[in-house]
């Protein structure tokens, strides 16, 4: 079996990355679009992050925590800010000054993507919309990301990825069943609404690139944060169209496989994630009760979803006997899928997550070490390499602008003075 490892920047030898060939001039902020170019950068792409003079990206204050330098002084860059923006140069223009848009569009020319997610409209104002710049750059690939899409009879709302996961359905089958205790509706612990459509952006992003290669023309690419989580809704909606039934929140049961849930134990809890009859028989001797697995109510997965609430107790009551690492040592032993139910400092401290190199720790300009989860892509040619974390704001405007642009310094200051950058 071929090994894939992550390779640090500092300790590679690889000279060639997958998207090393490309321009990603980046007008997002936030998170689905910040999200959808980091993925970029990471694999290679040079992404210029464009960010407002003066208060930059809005995550930017969205602390604490907050990086500490290399003396240990709080910085103003928030850990949600460096999330999402690792790997990328920083520019400040101000896309409503004339000569910053005029900046953006000669950016635009050299580009081979744009990505952005202003609200519908607003980018057409300053001439920085699709046609305006495709027609300065026929092979560009434009992505616009918004809440709702580009057309429709909301798509001049603003909204959050809270929003999204209420009206896309989400939080309605999340949580505990109605009339149990904290029964009502639950987001989920991170904005996935915005993570999913930055991972949605990034794979149309990358289909339309491949399609240039055939046709030698860029495209527009219309994602939406709504039309994502409605979506990935996947099979419960699938299941609400075959049944006409609504789906209901059902804690953490699963609609379609039984035992596939949480279970307590003498000590703490266990995840038992059964998908086949192989893997319930075996779980059945584990716990003991190996007459549930002959048991025709049982039998099949369609048996034991029309029977869970027969066969869910019976499974509980033998769980208490043992405690939660007990259970699973004996599951793990006999090909059971089964977890335990980990924090976050226990997740950095898994011995398999630590060997995949999930955690990473990237230079910053303030001379820190700044802390960051890798990329779960693992390519065996062209490997992931973290060269540095995120950008201080307009930390690379001089650089970009007077090597991608050719302007001199005397006319940098000029733009600065004007309140252009």
């Amino acid at each position: 079996m071929l090994r894939v490892d992550f390779i640090p920047a500092e300790t590679s030898n690889v000279t060639t990355t997958a998207l090393g060939h490309l321009k990603v001039l980046d007008l997002t902020r936030i998170l689905a679009g910040p999200w959808a170019t980091q993925n970029l950068a990471d694999l290679g792409a040079e992404v210029i992050k464009v960010e407002r003079p003066g208060p930059g990206d809005d995550t930017r204050a969205w602390g604490p925590p907050f990086l500490r330098d290399a003396d240990g002084n709080e910085t103003t860059d928030s850990g949600y800010f460096l999330s999402a923006n690792r790997g990328k140069k920083s520019i400040t223009v101000d896309l409503s000054h004339p000569q910053g848009q005029a900046l953006i569009r000669d950016l635009a020319r050299k580009a081979d993507v744009v990505v952005e997610n202003y609200k519908v409209g607003t980018l057409a104002r300053y001439g920085l919309d699709y046609a305006s710049l495709a027609a300065l750059n026929p092979r560009l690939v434009y992505c616009s990301i918004t809440g709702f899409g580009q057309t429709g009879p909301y798509a001049q709302l603003p909204g959050y990825d809270f929003v999204f996961q209420g009206l896309g359905g989400l939080m309605s089958i999340t949580g505990q069943p109605p009339g149990t205790p904290g029964d009502e509706p639950m987001k989920s612990g991170v904005a996935i609404s915005d993570l999913l459509c930055g991972m949605y952006a990034t794979t149309a992003i990358l289909a339309a690139l491949e399609h240039r290669h055939l046709s030698g023309k860029g495209q527009y690419i219309d994602m939406s944060l709504l039309d994502c989580v409605v979506t990935v809704t996947s099979y419960q909606s699938i299941n609400y169209l075959l049944s006409g039934k609504v789906p209901q929140r059902m804690g953490n049961a699963h609609a379609n496989m039984v035992p596939y849930q949480v279970f307590r134990c003498k000590e703490g809890e266990v995840i038992v994630a059964v998908g086949n009859d192989g893997q319930f028989r075996a779980l059945c001797q584990v716990i003991g009760r190996a007459d549930l697995a002959t048991d025709p109510r049982f039998a099949t997965p369609a048996q034991r979803n029309r029977h869970r609430d027969v066969l869910i107790p019976l499974i509980a009551d033998t769980m208490l006997g043992r405690t939660m690492s007990e259970w699973v040592v004996l599951m793990e032993a006999n090909n059971v899928p089964c977890g335990p139910i980990n924090n976050i400092a226990q997740v950095f401290d898994d011995p398999q997550v630590q060997h995949r190199g999930m955690r990473v720790s990237l230079p910053h300009a303030t001379g820190a070490q700044a802390p960051a989860v890798a990329s779960p892509i693992r390519l065996s040619d062209t490997p992931l390499r973290y060269e540095r974390a995120a950008p201080v704001l307009g930390e690379h405007t001089e650089a970009v602008l007077g090597s991608h642009l050719g302007l001199s310094p005397d006319r940098l200051a000029e733009l600065r003075s004007m309140g252009a950058i």
